[in-house]
């Protein structure tokens, strides 16, 4: 299955207290379970003006329709090629 990486804008989203977070990380999670296990959040890294958000999916078609009935921005949807790490050195 598809790994998508998700880059969305969200001004002051380093700035989101406890509660914000909260409550869209269940918003997140109850869409997941209306559109099925096929789609699946991995993780997500919060930076001062962005949300960079993992998932697995079956498309993009299927990460930007978790954006729209979540109500989050989806500014750009990148599909993972290849993942490397420290251990790819050791060829």
């Amino acid at each position: 299955m598809p790994k998508y990486v998700i880059e969305r804008e969200i001004p002051d989203a380093g700035s989101l207290t406890q509660d914000q977070v909260l409550a869209i990380s269940q918003k997140s999670c109850s869409v997941l379970k209306n559109l099925g296990p096929q789609i699946q959040w991995i993780e997500s890294y919060v930076t001062q003006d962005r949300i960079y958000c993992v998932y697995i999916a079956p498309n993009e078609a299927m990460v930007r329709e978790h954006a729209k009935q979540g109500g989050f921005p989806a500014n750009r949807v990148s599909e993972v090629k290849r993942v490397i790490d420290p251990t790819t050195a050791e060829a």
